[in-house]
């Protein structure tokens, strides 16, 4: 159920989730019941749907509270009701959430409350949230959280009118959606950088072997001999994101070390 959702397969995705809530409804599986519609609410904020993925997150929330899924759930309904203009369950969602990762105090709850607060604040106070959700997240090993974090940085960044900004995180974003298979994700950090007046571009058989544009400047950055650290610093990326294009990166050009890469970009 989750796959589907993160994949947005949205004609047999929606079949799937209704089919296994109505049957668990049936059953009394409450517990399968509010994983149904927390996964729903993924799949729906994915395709755009906000409304829709709101109702999916609020019944996901609000049925037995107690259990972890409310918490997960907390994120998606904050993130659909900041795109459908509901302030109120916006915030008290938030209140919630940030009750619930407060106590744990870990990267993954941290993070996802740092991103989930910065949909509801402006101006600079924003950025710095945006910026500590991907570096809290890019400590972690959750990478459709972290490319979700730099999806909505490049969203508010566009709407800034920081278009070079925002190019560099729905490039990001794409590049991470598409590489794990979450393609409703990916087409909405497309249809984004598209309006930056960037088109993303489509991965064949004839390309997925050539570094993208992230990997390319991450490259040319490490073969000069910056650290990781140096480039996520210059690049508003996480180190662990700069890894990941590196890793690729070393992967594609069939080299074992920065050295040898230096000689393959020369």
């Amino acid at each position: 159920m989750l796959l589907v959702a993160l994949q947005g397969r949205e004609a047999d995705g929606l079949t799937l989730l209704e089919s296994a809530i109505n049957d668990a409804t049936a059953v009394g599986q409450g517990f399968a019941v509010q994983w149904g519609e927390f996964v729903k609410a993924i799949l729906f904020n994915g395709l755009g749907r906000y409304d829709e993925a709101l109702v999916a997150a609020q019944r996901a929330s609000d049925d037995t509270p107690e259990l972890f899924i409310s918490s997960w759930a907390l994120a998606e309904l904050i993130e659909a009701a900041s795109r459908s203009g509901a302030p109120g369950p916006a915030a008290s969602a938030l209140e919630r959430l940030t009750e619930d990762t407060t106590v744990a105090g870990t990267d993954w709850g941290m993070g996802i409350a740092a991103r989930s607060r910065a949909l509801l604040t402006a101006g600079d106070a924003a950025e710095s949230l945006y910026r500590e959700a991907i570096e809290r997240l890019g400590r972690t090993r959750l990478a459709p959280e972290l490319a979700r974090a730099h999806l909505l940085y490049g969203e508010w960044l566009r709407r800034e009118r920081r278009r070079l900004d925002a190019r560099e995180e729905l490039r990001t974003a794409h590049e991470l959606f598409t590489d794990l298979g979450v393609e409703a994700f990916a087409e909405r950090a497309r249809l984004e950088l598209q309006a930056t007046g960037e088109r993303a571009r489509k991965r064949t058989v004839d390309t997925r072997d050539q570094l993208t544009p992230q990997e390319t400047q991450i490259a040319r950055l490490a073969a000069e001999g910056h650290t990781n650290r140096e480039i996520a610093a210059r690049l508003f990326i996480s180190a662990s994101t700069v890894e990941y294009h590196l890793r690729k990166a070393f992967r594609k050009l069939n080299v074992e070390s920065r050295t040898q890469l230096a000689h393959r970009l020369s």
